[in-house]
């Protein structure tokens, strides 16, 4: 009776992390789909031509999951003195993202991540002619914002230390009004001077979605084995009591 109670014990047992590892391969092939779906929306953005970016009218309806890499072309006028540099780490080496303020012709205020300098060039004084003064037409990809910092390292915005493209807290702290809630990564079109160095977006999305749910049906697969082990021993042993009853010698009486 009481292997009869662990028997049972262990299936049962298997049976529910049977069950739970197939709902986690399942849904890891859910997830697939969607990280697929993602993707192909991406590189279609990306591919298309460029229109204007969202006004401020569309700027409540504006997301990462529909928006974001989104081909746009705006005009307008920088502001160099509002400049912000937000450290990076690129295929380049270390340096920073030149975020600039544009004035667009629209009437609005967009970040524009003009591109990368290293630490050498970061100061303007370094770089004088690739501050532009007068009307510039600026085509490249809408990013979403990226609140908070890096890594491990929150931004200090009243040291001026920035460790990500957090469009809100620069918007606030260089004191700009009717400032897109995005931002544009300018394309690779040469800058005066050669600095900065735009058409740096890095497109990456990591997709094991495919590898986690095998992982996961591996697992139930396995654990169906395991589980179907006690059933099995049950089986053998009936058949082996059964084989001894069969085999007992019969004593004639009498």
């Amino acid at each position: 009776m009481r292997r009869q109670g662990k028997h049972l014990a262990a299936v049962v047992a298997a049976v529910l992390a049977f069950t739970g590892f197939m709902a986690l391969g399942v849904w890891q092939l859910e997830r697939l789909a969607w990280k697929e779906a993602l993707i192909a929306a991406v590189n279609a953005r990306i591919a298309a031509s460029p229109v204007a970016p969202p006004g401020p009218a569309a700027w409540p309806q504006v997301s990462a999951a529909r928006d974001a890499y989104r081909h746009v072309r705006v005009s307008g006028t920088f502001d160099n003195s509002r400049e912000t540099l937000v450290q990076a780490v690129t295929e380049a080496g270390p340096g920073f993202w030149v975020l600039t303020p544009l004035r667009t012709d629209q009437g609005f205020t967009v970040l524009v991540n003009r591109g990368f300098v290293p630490a050498e060039h970061a100061p303007q004084a370094a770089r004088p002619a690739g501050l532009i003064a007068g009307p510039v037409t600026v085509t490249g990809l809408l990013r979403a914002s990226e609140p908070g910092g890096g890594f491990l390292r929150a931004n200090r915005p009243g040291a001026g230390r920035w460790y990500s493209r957090d469009v809100a807290a620069i918007t606030r702290v260089r004191g700009l009004a009717q400032a897109a809630p995005y931002f544009i990564d300018a394309d690779g079109a040469p800058n005066i001077g050669g600095w900065p160095r735009g058409g740096m977006t890095v497109i990456r999305f990591r997709n094991s979605h495919l590898s986690y749910a095998l992982t996961w049906f591996a697992l139930a697969g396995m654990t169906g084995v395991w589980g179907a082990w006690p059933l099995v021993e049950a089986l053998r042993a009936r058949r082996r009591c059964s084989g001894t009853a069969l085999a007992s010698p019969h004593v004639p009486l009498g």
